[in-house]
């Protein structure tokens, strides 16, 4: 499967090799580590024609440079549709962040908004909402589009091939 797809760099075929896995913290353990992907070794040895370069493939759970999950954030969001406030919803939640952490997720989150609903907006037309929120919006129409899936932000950067915080 990966022989068939194109190199992100240089966009050559049957070039992609997998090279090592990518492993990061692990927030449940103490010193824990949770493999997040794979790098991919894009192989020039021979008449191949590849770059040479090496770029990381994340799972769809792994936020990119986040520590925090596509679940956890979308059960944070979940807890944000029914009208609860973050605080409100990290503590029954019993997420193993500080609420500084999810403030600061949610603020990056928000600076992405346009990327994420231009995108949204290409699969389906947004619900209708009662919010005034764009943050809320968002949701509601990962919700709408992703609607057979448990966690749509997983979803999301399953189907699109995008990083859902880029």
């Amino acid at each position: 499967m990966l022989k068939q797809q194109l190199c992100q760099l240089c966009q050559a075929t049957e070039t992609l090799n997998r090279h090592s896995l990518l492993y990061g913290n692990d927030p449940t353990q103490a010193n824990g580590r949770l493999c997040r992907g794979q790098r991919v070794f894009c192989s020039d040895r021979g008449q191949r024609g590849g770059c040479g370069r090496t770029y990381a493939i994340f799972l769809a759970e792994v936020l990119p440079r986040h520590t925090v999950s596509a679940t956890w954030l979308w059960k944070l969001l979940c807890a944000l549709l029914k009208k609860s406030s973050v605080r409100a919803a990290a503590q029954a939640l019993r997420l193993p962040f500080g609420l500084e952490t999810l403030y600061h997720l949610l603020a990056r989150l928000r600076l992405h908004l346009d990327e994420v609903r231009s995108v949204l907006f290409r699969q389906q037309k947004p619900p209708d909402s009662s919010s005034s929120d764009p943050l809320v919006q968002t949701a509601e129409h990962l919700q709408s589009v992703f609607a057979k899936s448990s966690c749509p932000i997983q979803e999301f950067q399953a189907h699109l091939q995008r990083p859902f915080l880029a």
